[in-house]
């Protein structure tokens, strides 16, 4: 657990939430708050203390980041609106757990323990809020500078190590969780110049880390109360994750996000997390949860776990058919006011969905070439900023039939989606294609194992992204070859005319490739300087006969650092000039020698 916690305090960085600061502050604090809420209420129904339901909800509204985070990476939905919402809290979530490690020993009625008296917990928390920036400024980093300049690895990685344990035995020492300091040790290092190298050489130990901390979980788990009561626990794991759900994707809905994106944050969040597992285990000695009662919540926690994977792959599905449910539109557009007034319609005009990399490049292009273009994006802050330079910007979930109806989609020459959500992007193009027959759909993919289905729904083309970087390092790699420029373009052109089918087929009849050295063996490129007194000077290139009497051809020359590419026969040579030549090797040399005879060698 230290050291799983360690890690996750490595990771998190206090400049991170300034970038999603809106959801982070609000979605976090509401999906905290309303969790705590709902969790209380149904303990208290069962019968539970008013400080045990209170502890229940504490346990309730953690989710887990090692789990969600995983998921999301792997599925390339990390950059989606919903991705960063699911960050955002999470976030908030792995902060809020801090407090909640604190309050444990307030709740059992006690003075003495984790937090000691109200007062001494108060002093506790300022200690620690001037603690971690005091250490990641001014301490740490002299620390691993001396250790840095050694430029011994083993030595960093030790040092690295030693604060984690030092910094966690110190908070235990004061009467607070080794858990919690350990996750303040990693947050330390995070704020520190140093934290790139430090969790470079820590994160191949992470994923064993949390292997250890789930089996130890599971370790934990009675197996025999787990059969004695199976129903009973799957009603309760599915009532949590509803629960959790609704209230995670109310919070990311009132943060900003649409509908469908809220929906699919709000299932991301449904499971019980790490930091409950580690709360509880605080909670135990306190008596605020025990025998039957914590046994039901492992095996709860655990079947919520278990379900996250398959959840999130469901979910773009279950929001999808929730957004087509007759709702009013400002509920399936969301909270933000940042939408564009309504001007003249458009007509034959570009529509830009995604307003990342990809979309400014398009929008800048189109300015320039006197293109009337509207753009759609679902990040308030960058709609916002855009709106202000001039950029036609509005905010909306272009899922959404209202919200292509407002770009003028049934008037619109071009649509283009460049956005990281595999499921939006499928929708946008059926919505686009239903919506207007005529239009010129073009899509952006992060993967070519899309590329059919979004041509089935009707986009006319689609450009995956990882083959056209595969493109462009093919091109480039051919090129030093000495494959024909024409080649290249033929096969680039064959690639992309037939859906990249090169790549994905076994077979294809190879090109006549070579090197400098196998194709032309017998010919060498050097560079020689006429020096000064040097017989040749003045003359000119074909005064030299240098090509017809010696078989070597002058490529460019090299004068006063200026290049002369491909020279004309008029050129006369100067002192100081440096030629680049090709030829066969001998005929260099004796090249070399004739335009510098009368060169006086002992000057």
């Amino acid at each position: 657990i230290v050291l799983l916690l360690f890690t996750i305090g490595m990771e998190f960085s206090f400049r991170s939430l300034l970038q999603i600061r809106k959801t982070v502050l609000l979605g976090g604090s509401l999906q905290i708050a309303l969790t705590i809420l709902a969790g209380f209420a149904a303990a208290r129904l069962f019968g539970y203390s008013f400080n045990e339901s209170v502890f229940a909800g504490f346990l309730l509204s953690l989710s887990s980041t090692a789990i969600v985070m995983k998921t999301l990476q792997d599925r390339a939905e990390m950059e989606t609106p919903q991705g960063n919402a699911a960050l955002g809290i999470l976030i908030f979530q792995d902060m809020a757990a801090v407090p909640m490690m604190l309050l444990v020993p307030l709740l059992a009625g006690t003075s003495q323990g984790e937090g000691g008296s109200p007062v001494l917990l108060a002093a506790k928390i300022v200690g620690i809020v001037f603690l971690v920036p005091v250490l990641s400024k001014w301490l740490v980093p002299r620390i691993f500078y001396a250790i840095a300049k050694t430029r011994s690895r083993e030595l960093f990685l030790i040092t690295t190590i030693a604060l984690c344990m030092a910094v966690a035995w110190l908070t235990y020492k004061a009467g607070l969780s080794l858990a919690l300091g350990s996750f303040l040790a990693g947050l330390i290092i995070s704020e520190s110049e140093y934290s790139h190298q430090a969790l470079g050489d820590i994160l191949p130990f992470r994923d064993v880390f949390t292997s250890f901390f789930f089996v130890s979980i599971g370790m934990l788990l009675d197996i025999g109360f787990f059969l004695q009561h199976p129903l009973f626990l799957f009603l309760a794991a599915l009532c949590v994750v509803i629960l959790k759900a609704l209230v995670a994707g109310a919070a990311a809905f009132f943060s900003g996000l649409p509908l469908r994106s809220a929906i699919v944050a709000g299932i991301a969040l449904s499971q019980v997390g790490e930091f409950s597992f580690i709360l509880s285990e605080t909670g135990v000695p306190y008596g605020l949860v025990s025998g039957n009662t914590y046994q039901a919540f492992l095996a709860v926690s655990i079947l919520t776990m278990m379900a996250t994977p398959s959840l999130i792959a469901a979910a773009p599905a279950i929001a999808e058919k929730v957004s087509r449910l007759p709702l009013p539109r400002s509920l399936k557009q969301g909270m933000t006011s940042e939408h564009r007034g309504k001007n003249a319609p458009l007509e034959n005009h570009l529509i830009i969905v995604g307003f990342g990399l990809n979309g400014r490049n398009l929008a800048r292009a189109a300015r320039i070439a006197g293109i009337p273009y509207t753009i759609i994006e679902m990040n308030p802050a960058a709609v916002r900023s855009e709106r202000a330079k001039g950029e036609p910007i509005f905010f909306g979930d272009a899922t959404q039939v209202a919200i292509l109806l407002h770009a003028d989609i049934r008037q619109a020459r071009t649509l283009v989606v460049v956005i990281n959500d595999p499921a939006a992007t499928r929708r946008i193009t059926e919505l686009a294609r239903r919506l207007n027959p005529r239009v010129y759909i073009l899509v952006r993919t992060r993967f070519v194992s899309e590329m059919n289905a979004l041509i089935d729904l009707g986009a006319n083309d689609v450009i995956p992204e990882e083959f056209e970087t595969s493109v462009e390092i093919f091109s480039r790699v051919l090129a030093k070859y000495f494959i024909p420029k024409e080649e290249i373009e033929k096969m680039t052109s064959d690639i992309r005319s037939d859906g990249y089918e090169m790549f994905r087929s076994p077979s294809r009849n190879a090109l006549p490739s070579c090197t400098m050295e196998s194709c032309l063996p017998d010919l060498e490129i050097a560079s020689f300087r006429i020096e000064n007194g040097s017989a040749v000077i003045g003359k000119t290139l074909q005064e030299t006969e240098m090509r017809k009497k010696h078989g070597v051809t002058l490529l460019a020359v090299n004068r006063n650092s200026q290049i002369i590419s491909n020279p004309a026969a008029d050129l006369k040579f100067a002192g100081g000039d440096i030629l680049f030549v090709v030829g066969d090797a001998k005929n260099i040399q004796q090249v070399k020698l004739i335009f510098n005879q009368g060169v006086d060698r002992q000057a």
